[in-house]
């Protein structure tokens, strides 16, 4: 949860990415405070309880992974009473806290009236963030993320306001518009001007690859709370030293270590194997995909030779061998659950 006067690091929602095995690895690397789940989507029915629990598999042990993070429900939709709805159903399968998401700018979303086409409409916006926040208890947290807008920056200030209004207990901001997607520059002084006019935290997100962007990003916006995606992803390090940087923990100097990729993927299938048994197949696909945003800024410069391998033994090896790790496997969190391809959970029945 965000609170004023307290900073946080928090992992982004990304679809597909950072599902529940990654979210629990997250959470055993360290310095998140807690992550949001990729998004639900609410279009024509409201889900029951059981729908939310095989989505986010958190919601059956207090809302946290099984590595101790947070993790906060995020909705998708565009009808305020089924969002609404959804909400309460949501929290009454555990969720701590509700996001809503106003940000996402995929066209097929958006053509089906969510995410980010919600931005050309503030009006809406208030309505839904009212009709969430007034269907669930008032310590129940209700937040949103928005981007800047649908093709203009300024539009921001406007929405941000009616989320506000609407009773949002925080925002997360986006630097981009809809129209930009993933495309730099991330517009960072812009979240500045609307945290100085807002009553309620705002987190910024958008284009935070290292601690110098992290530094800047921070003198910019004057945020205390940052959300983190693809840097996370591309520097698992990251949200430690970012931690570290805002007082919220004293760790080792990440700085000086090279990243373990090859244990990190071994923990990765340690917890998709707990977790997800039925998507192992998929995970040399999970892996070249984890190592292609890690090669895009430098910090795993081999993707070239793993992304022709073939099988999961293979990629292992090669990643090994490119990174001359030969010591065992370490423990990255205090908080950690052991794992194991034979461990099962409660709430999942194959």
């Amino acid at each position: 949860m965000i609170r004023a006067d307290q900073p946080a690091v928090v992992l982004a929602p990304m679809e597909g990415v950072t599902d529940a095995p990654m979210r629990a690895l997250q959470g055993e690397l360290g310095g998140f405070q807690y992550a949001v789940a990729e998004y639900f989507r609410i279009s024509q029915n409201v889900p029951a309880s059981s729908v939310f629990l095989r989505h986010i598999p958190e919601l059956a042990t207090s809302g946290r992974t099984l590595s101790g993070l947070p993790v906060q429900v995020q909705l998708l939709g565009g009808d305020p009473d089924r969002l609404a709805a959804a909400a309460v159903i949501a929290h009454r399968a555990g969720a701590w806290g509700i996001d809503l998401n106003f940000g996402c700018p995929a066209k097929t979303v958006n053509r089906h009236d969510g995410g980010a086409t919600l931005l050309k409409y503030p009006h809406r916006i208030k309505a839904i963030v009212s009709a969430v926040r007034q269907a669930l208890p008032p310590e129940v947290p209700v937040s949103a993320k928005l981007r800047l807008g649908w093709d203009c920056v300024s539009d921001i200030e406007t929405n941000a306001t009616m989320a506000a209004a609407g009773g949002a207990s925080w925002l997360t901001i986006h630097a981009r518009t809809r129209m930009q997607r993933y495309d730099p520059p991330a517009h960072w002084s812009w979240i500045g001007k609307v945290r100085a006019n807002l009553p309620i935290p705002v987190v910024a997100n958008g284009d935070i690859w290292t601690l110098d962007d992290f530094r800047r990003c921070r003198d910019e916006t004057g945020c205390i709370h940052f959300m983190l995606g693809r840097g996370a992803l591309a520097n698992p390090y990251l949200s430690r030293q970012m931690a570290r940087a805002l007082g919220l923990a004293q760790t080792i100097d990440e700085d000086a270590e090279a990243i373990p990729w090859h244990d990190l993927l071994c923990r990765l299938k340690d917890w998709t194997a707990m977790l997800q048994p039925w998507s192992l197949s998929r995970l040399p696909l999970r892996w070249k995909q984890w190592l292609r945003f890690a090669s895009e800024l430098g910090g795993f410069p081999h993707f070239d030779r793993v992304k022709t391998r073939h099988g999961a033994a293979e990629i292992l090896a090669v990643v090994q061998e490119v990174t001359n790790q030969h010591e065992p496997m370490r423990t990255f969190a205090t908080h950690a659950v052991p794992c194991s391809a034979s461990a099962t959970v409660p709430w999942r029945s194959e």
